[in-house]
């Protein structure tokens, strides 16, 4: 299955909306760990997911939080 990685960026005054736009979500990804850089004032937040195509991997996340995410795939790299 195609993987992906989804690229958030809020501003700091949305980190807020951008955490409580989670509540009432059924997305499988609520409750997992995220990568985010709030804590150091950065605002992005990161998940690697897999789906069949770019659409089904970016409605995996809120309205709020989809609107403000870059679609990225991705695959493993060996690094010689």
């Amino acid at each position: 299955m195609p993987e992906f990685r989804l690229c958030h960026h809020h501003t700091p005054d949305e980190c807020g909306a951008a955490v409580a736009s989670w509540r009432g979500s059924t997305s499988p990804l609520r409750g997992r760990p995220a990568t985010a850089s709030c804590a150091f004032g950065g605002h992005h937040v990161w998940w690697d997911v897999e789906a069949d195509d770019r659409e089904a991997a970016l409605s995996l996340l809120p309205g709020f939080v989809a609107h403000r995410t870059e679609v990225v795939r991705v695959t493993a790299l060996d690094i010689p």
